[in-house]
């Protein structure tokens, strides 16, 4: 199931097909302006880039891929599918990309990892980005794609995580000179190769613990919690693996489009100091937007910021998606403590993602996926989180 699971039978009445026909009209209409927008007043790799998030929302709504429920469920049900179709999409995605970032350039086209430093900063950023996916209800990814499909209380969280990550990059200085190690990249230390095999053990561990886990907790194993479910690409829902498959695609395309892996929470940062500049609130003294390439994105339009434009192509393909499969109903009653957890979970999103370099995408994702091990440190804590999270849930009222 995905973040804050939207899945539901596809409905016979004819009011809800039509509003989500006009869902499916208002974000083609929406999606095809800022294609255009972005092909005329920047060029073609902005736009591509767009097209990229588009098709990562409509994967993640599709394949319900969320990593919040996944290792909410290894805790809470000792169900594993979901982290090992992570193990999955990490494993590929190593595979493609360490010998691209070796190589250094495609096309003209520099390329480089999510390479950060092991630091105390991960660590406690990372454990706070945990514990904030499971009050919030989702990751970096997830809030994006289910605010974008009409969850409203995943609406809340993301105003949440955007003031989180603005109050992050206010006390972002305090966290730079924590006790720590330089960064450290697999393929780096032990060649292409090494780090590709390093890599893949690693994830044979984590796929594997799950095993033992799932069959002492369940006797047997289920490999796709979709299985038996009506499967359309249309309409969803997908398997696990395709959505593990398509996000790897989705990684490729932004190495090669954009130089550096695929990143999400940066843009949250600079969408909170956008609107604390119109409130009158002078961020530029502060040391994160002080440097020279903050600066220069917090003083330009927030279509020229690639991780921006491929944001709101997730939320606008998740929109798409939600149409598409009929799921489209947004709730406007929520109850308090649901409320209440969503802004807790928000705010720690975001800080520990401004605190941690990056969040389940740029450090989990990216990170690991660039031989970093940085990105294996960011795992450990975040999961710890996330682990403390689906214990204290109920007291939220959250299931």
């Amino acid at each position: 199931m995905s973040t804050e699971s939207l899945i539901a039978e596809a409905p016979a009445d004819s009011s809800i097909q039509l509003r989500n026909h006009r869902t499916i009209g208002i974000a083609a209409v929406l999606s095809s302006l800022v294609y255009l927008y972005l092909w005329v007043n920047y060029d073609w790799r902005q736009a591509a880039l767009f097209i990229v998030g588009l098709a990562a929302g409509v994967i993640l709504y599709h394949a319900a891929f969320g990593f919040t429920a996944a290792w909410r469920d290894v805790v809470a049900t000792g169900r594993g599918a979901g982290l090992r179709a992570q193990m999955i999409m990490l494993g590929v995605t190593v595979l493609v990309f360490t010998p691209l970032l070796a190589q250094g350039e495609v096309f003209g086209m520099n390329l480089r990892g999510s390479v950060a430093p092991l630091n105390v900063a991960v660590i406690c950023g990372a454990f706070m980005f945990g514990l904030g996916m499971q009050l919030g209800g989702g990751c970096a990814s997830g809030t994006l794609f289910t605010a974008g499909g009409g969850n409203m209380r995943m609406v809340i969280t993301l105003a949440g995580f955007i003031l989180g990550s603005l109050i992050g990059t206010w006390q972002w200085s305090l966290w730079q000179d924590v006790p720590g190690f330089a960064p450290v990249s697999l393929a780096q230390n032990f060649g292409v190769l090494g780090g590709i095999a390093f890599s893949l053990i690693l994830f044979a561990i984590v796929w594997y613990a799950t095993i033992i886990w799932e069959r002492r907790k369940h006797g047997s194993i289920i490999s796709e919690p979709n299985a038996g479910k009506k499967f359309s690409w249309l309409h969803g829902p997908w398997p696990l693996i395709a959505g593990a498959l398509a996000l790897v695609l989705v990684q490729l395309s932004t190495l090669l489009l954009a130089g550096r892996p695929w990143g999400v929470t940066s843009a949250f940062a600079l969408w909170g100091a956008k609107l604390a500049t119109v409130v009158g609130l002078d961020v530029t003294t502060w040391a994160y937007w002080a440097r020279p390439d903050s600066l220069a994105s917090l003083n330009e339009s927030i279509f020229a910021d690639i991780t921006s434009v491929m944001n709101i192509g997730i939320m606008l393909g998740a929109l798409l998606a939600a149409g598409l499969a009929y799921k489209f109903s947004p709730k406007f009653k929520l109850p308090t403590g649901s409320i209440v957890a969503a802004i807790i979970g928000g705010l720690l999103l975001g800080y520990g993602a401004r605190i941690a370099f990056g969040c389940n995408i740029g450090a989990y994702f990216s990170g690991i996926g660039s031989t970093s091990l940085h990105g294996w440190l960011w795992f450990v804590a975040a999961f710890a989180g996330s682990t403390l999270g689906t214990r204290i849930r109920p007291w939220f009222g959250l299931s």
